[in-house]
């Protein structure tokens, strides 16, 4: 698996897949829009005819940037049962920087849970990574992303956390109309969708401070 000419520009995203945590995939997704980013995750990998695992794994492959949330570990409320996939895909990430080519060893990694050592718990094989709290808190996530991004990136002319986090608002007040226009029903967007109508929003409403 050869990274992308994209690879620089490309954020995975690995999280919960279910609505009580779309309100913080949905900001991130935003985040990372509108610092210049590109946000990739498995929910766009949906090809039938396409082994998901190796689909999951080039996308992984060709992202610069990961972000893993393991905030989600316990009891699926259905089935009782653990989700591990979120673990999972982190250790994919981490065994591509570790032992894949020269590019995959640039990759940097962002791990997030909702109670700083809270993982120590249940992933002790992680000790050691810098593991940022966000309490659940949409405002928490824009800024710790945001500031992930500006430290690994160097960049200069970044805007602030507070600054991402009022612009979303803006767009979130926007998105409902946006749906309209596009034949889409804002509870059943998928991810393609979503992160369309976000760039879109972004080259025609956001203008830079």
């Amino acid at each position: 698996m050869k990274p992308s000419s994209d690879f620089a520009h490309n954020v995975f995203i690995n999280c919960p897949i279910d609505a009580h945590y779309n309100p913080l995939f949905h900001a991130m997704v935003f985040t990372i829009h509108l610092l210049s980013f590109r946000p990739r995750c498995s929910r766009e990998a949906s090809d039938s005819g396409h082994v998901r695992l190796q689909k999951l794994m080039n996308i992984i492959a060709n992202c610069k940037f990961g972000i893993h949330d393991i905030s989600r570990t316990g009891p699926d409320r259905e089935n009782r049962l653990p989700r591990f996939n979120m673990p999972f895909e982190l250790g994919v990430d981490l065994g591509f920087r570790c032992g894949g080519n020269a590019k995959c060893q640039t990759k940097v990694h962002l791990v997030l849970d909702k109670e700083q050592y809270r993982y120590q718990k249940f992933l002790s094989d992680i000790s050691g990574q810098d593991i940022s709290a966000h309490s659940n808190r949409i405002s928490e996530v824009v800024t710790i992303i945001r500031d992930w991004l500006r430290s690994a990136t160097h960049a200069r002319d970044m805007p602030s956390g507070a600054i991402v986090l009022d612009q979303y608002r803006r767009f979130r007040r926007d998105l409902p109309k946006m749906c309209k226009l596009a034949n889409l029903q804002m509870n059943q967007i998928t991810f393609p969708d979503y992160s369309y109508i976000v760039a879109e929003w972004i080259s025609t409403k956001y203008k830079k401070p």
